[in-house]
């Protein structure tokens, strides 16, 4: 990476703090390749006066000491005080354990984030992945305006995220199934940070594949979200297990019910999932593929994130 491109970088992120507010964002998105020099950085906006920046690849030593002193610099500025800015920290993710560094302040273990107005909470540094993927915020808020009265499953659920837009939404039912019991745990405390009631929610912790038999007892739904790891050892492997998934989905969906089908690897085209879901379940028609949220601009769409919209017909 370049140094001299920094000032491009606090430019972006001075720019975009100002309109967050006290809401979750990402202010620098380098991994889309449309800021030349940056394309192994980003920042993100987390409330409460912290910002996260995170490089992907290591950088030459210059681009470290720009980095920090571009860092000092803008925690003089007015854009930074008018923020309630008091912490930065730099995530090393190229590096064994994502190591993380606080530069400015003092990194709290643990912070609750607000987006579309409800609360999660995260993780800072532990873990490679916090505990909630911004670039998913567009598609959150689809299913916070389409769930009402419906009966929702999740699955891959992570820390349910789907699942708190979706009671958020008023849908009558939720269903969680995540491998990792950790991360349904987090997800609970999301639901009970935004005073859900867990009645309406189910948290189940087992491997997808082998348990389609307690998924199916809560169904059938009126919408599925897929949104599953490109790879995920011993486990799930997007381009030889997605279409598992597809072939189940007459079995789970009614009729006239909606499919939110995610994947969010850059080698992967848009017409896979289209045809995919030809192939594998031709009853579930494609209806639009949802927009990415503009602070994750890519030179190409195509590797960006893709959620695609389709609904059963019948």
């Amino acid at each position: 990476m370049n140094p001299d491109a920094l000032d491009t970088f606090f430019d972006v992120v001075s720019e975009r703090i100002k309109a967050c507010g006290n809401e979750v964002r990402r202010v620098f998105h380098g991994r889309g390749r449309c800021y030349e020099g940056l394309e192994q950085i980003t920042a993100d906006w987390l409330g409460q006066g912290v910002l996260q920046i995170a490089i992907f690849k290591e950088a030459d030593p210059s681009f470290y000491r720009a980095l920090r002193d571009g860092i000092e610099k803008f925690c003089q500025s007015d854009i930074w005080k008018n923020a309630g800015g008091t912490t930065v920290v730099l995530q090393h993710r190229d590096r064994e354990g994502a190591e993380t560094e606080t530069l400015v302040g003092e990194q709290p273990q643990q912070i609750n984030v607000i987006e579309n107005g409800l609360t999660y909470k995260l993780d800072l540094g532990k873990r490679q992945n916090n505990g909630l993927f911004l670039d998913m915020r567009l598609g959150r808020e689809w299913v916070q305006n389409n769930a009402k009265h419906k009966r929702v499953l999740n699955l891959f659920a992570y820390t349910c995220g789907f699942s708190v837009a979706a009671v958020e939404g008023k849908a009558d039912q939720v269903v969680n199934l995540d491998m990792a019991k950790s991360s349904l745990s987090r997800g609970r405390e999301n639901h009970q940070l935004n005073q859900h009631n867990l009645n309406q929610v189910a948290f189940l912790g087992h491997e997808l594949f082998k348990s389609w038999g307690k998924v199916k007892k809560y169904g059938p739904y009126d919408l599925v979200i897929i949104d599953p790891p490109s790879f995920q050892k011993g486990s799930f492997v997007l381009t030889k297990d997605y279409a598992k998934i597809l072939r189940r989905l007459p079995d789970l969906v009614e009729k006239g019910g909606d499919v939110l089908a995610c994947v969010n690897a850059p080698d992967i085209q848009p017409s896979f999932l289209m045809e995919q879901m030809a192939e594998c379940a031709p009853e579930f028609e494609f209806v639009s593929r949802l927009d990415n949220p503009p602070e994750f601009e890519d030179i190409d769409t195509d590797s960006a994130l893709k959620v695609m919209h389709f609904k059963r017909q019948g």
